[in-house]
């Protein structure tokens, strides 16, 4: 699933394609994607894309209003299996539904045709793209808890949203109403970078490992970032993957002390571990039994 650094790195990729052009088309290929259309996907057609802007992992671009008419607003929400996928030209023939990954289509006024591709593998359909009057009317967008690699973010604010919290600090970090863009992925990579169990109660955290924790939230997103930043679209992926060190690579030796990183299995994700450095090298059972092995 694309994260905060992947989705701003998307940002910044889109903001300096489409900053200006004008819209020629926005086609839903599978029924599915659309979720809100407070302002009809028509009504797009030859606007000019005035900004692009990220909330949390959610692209908005943003599109000027004819006349005295407001802005738009094109909400996308890549889930775990969508992507964006650019080209410099597109086929002037219209897209067929069917059974393919192709969701969405937005193609832009020009002879060279360009634009991109919403995508989404698998059977489990959760790519959503709204188009709104403002981000505030995506029920996602309005929920989400602060950026935590916004300039006013500092380490009370983030004391503050762990105070009283009684949930596993794993949790928490993937939760968008507290913390907005952080996922599995690079909750794993904080956890290690902060020598952290990812069932240790935030509550319970003390003003130094808060502090800890806060050093390595804002190193290992902003460090990601910058591998992210200047990627093409199409090569992101790959290079997330490249730069996690414990996330997705169970078996493996840590990269810090040489242990086996560990994993474990939930009904729909999992996470990893290395247990020298974040357990005192104790494993961790599964989470249903809620416990460490002794």
């Amino acid at each position: 699933m694309p994260e905060l650094p992947e989705v701003e790195a998307l940002r910044e990729f889109l903001a300096g394609r489409l900053a200006g052009r004008t819209v020629d088309s926005v086609l839903p290929v599978s029924f599915h994607v659309l979720k809100t259309y407070d302002i009809p996907l028509d009504a797009l057609r030859g606007r000019a894309v005035t900004a692009v802007e990220r909330h949390g992992k959610f692209l908005d671009l943003v599109f000027g209003g004819p006349g005295g008419d407001g802005p738009a607003h094109l909400v996308v929400h890549l889930a775990r299996a969508g992507w964006l996928r650019w080209h410099d030209h597109l086929p002037a023939a219209p897209p067929r539904p069917g059974k393919g990954p192709l969701a969405l289509r937005v193609t832009l006024a020009g002879p060279d045709r360009a634009g991109f591709d919403l995508t989404e593998a698998g059977t489990h359909k959760r790519l959503a793209v709204y188009c709104v009057p403002g981000p505030g009317r995506v029920p996602g967008i309005a929920r989400l808890g602060p950026d935590p690699l916004a300039a006013d973010f500092t380490e009370e604010a983030f004391a503050g949203l762990l105070a009283g919290e009684r949930r596993q600090i794993k949790g928490v970090l993937r939760d968008q109403s507290v913390l907005a863009g952080i996922g599995n992925a690079y909750s794993d990579e904080i956890l290690h970078a902060a020598r952290m169990s990812p069932f240790k109660q935030a509550a319970r955290l003390t003003e130094a490992e808060t502090a800890t924790l806060y050093r390595a939230t804002a190193d290992t997103l902003r460090s990601a970032l910058e591998r992210s930043r200047g990627q093409a679209a199409g090569t992101l992926k790959r290079e997330k993957r490249s730069g996690l060190r414990v996330h997705g690579r169970a078996g493996e030796p840590c990269p810090v002390c040489g242990d086996t990183i560990r994993e474990v299995s939930f009904s729909d994700s999992s996470l990893q571990y290395c247990p020298r450095c974040q357990t005192g090298g104790r494993i961790l059972a599964d989470r249903r039994m809620s416990r460490l092995l002794k």
